[in-house]
């Protein structure tokens, strides 16, 4: 089965727009070039998935995306046996066939699998560079091109939820956070089709939410959710319904803090 995959439909056809805010590009080519794994880390909705698919795209390698969830068995990400009318089949999964053809492998939240699963990435983050596969009982060497890369939020981190120093420590690390407020009004702009303006009330509004973090916000408004606002102002939404529907409403329940966020609004858009 594997054999027989395409990996190149995981190729990023079309050149996705990233803006960079230092020097993540030119640390990142030094990473992959010497093949070392990556992980991001930053808020939620920051440009850290972006990042990643515009650098597949610059490198012209295929990225294999998963975004980890506590449901997911280390089966989901190396393979399984599958039952057919010919009788059992083996089916790669997305680790595997990342570290099979070369690609670019993106555990998106990893903090959110179990620990129990994510050791399965242990071989391929150090100098073996492979991958077991017990169920199968064979062991894949990983592809010369092959790269992991993860992701989470540190925002998130508890007890309960955060990733053992035996996996951070097998990784180099990139810090992200919402890029300054010029920055993030070209980036709304460029993504959302508004005038510089209404861009940069649009961040305005935001800081406001960030600040607000740890005082009744669990986490701030992304720039996501930013570009979400753009998008319906674009489509003719008047800023401060869309401004409410994409920034507000989806990111609190608490009336107090909603009241708050709404009045900042209505002040920014005055």
């Amino acid at each position: 089965m594997s054999a027989q995959f395409d990996i190149q439909q995981y190729l990023i056809g079309k050149q996705p727009f990233y803006q960079p805010q230092g020097d993540e590009i030119e640390l990142y080519q030094a990473a992959y070039a010497a093949r070392l794994p990556v992980m991001l880390k930053g808020p939620t909705g920051c440009g850290k998935s972006r990042f990643v698919e515009y650098m597949a795209w610059q490198l012209g390698r295929p990225l294999i995306t998963v975004a980890c969830n506590e449901d997911m068995t280390a089966s989901d990400l190396v393979g399984r046996y599958l039952l057919d009318a010919g009788g059992t089949r083996w089916l790669d999964g997305p680790l595997t066939l990342a570290a099979r053809h070369g690609a670019i492998c993106y555990l998106d939240e990893i903090v959110e699998a179990r620990q129990d699963t994510t050791v399965v990435i242990h071989p391929l983050t150090d100098h073996r560079r492979a991958l077991p596969l017990d169920k199968k009982g064979e062991l894949v060497q990983a592809h010369a091109d092959f790269q992991l890369v993860i992701s989470y939020n540190p925002g998130y981190q508890n007890l309960m939820k955060d990733l053992k120093q035996s996996t951070k420590q097998r990784f180099a690390a990139m810090e992200f956070d919402y890029a300054p407020a010029a920055i993030e009004a070209a980036i709304i702009g460029k993504e959302a089709g508004v005038d510089g303006e209404t861009a940069g009330r649009l961040v305005r509004v935001a800081e406001t939410a960030r600040n607000l973090k740890g005082h009744g916000l669990d986490e701030g408004i992304s720039t996501r959710l930013l570009v979400y606002a753009a998008t319906l102002i674009n489509r003719g939404i008047a800023p401060r319904a869309a401004c409410r529907m994409a920034l507000v409403r989806p990111i609190t329940d608490d009336a107090d803090i909603r009241d708050t966020l709404d009045h900042a609004i209505d002040a920014v858009f005055a």
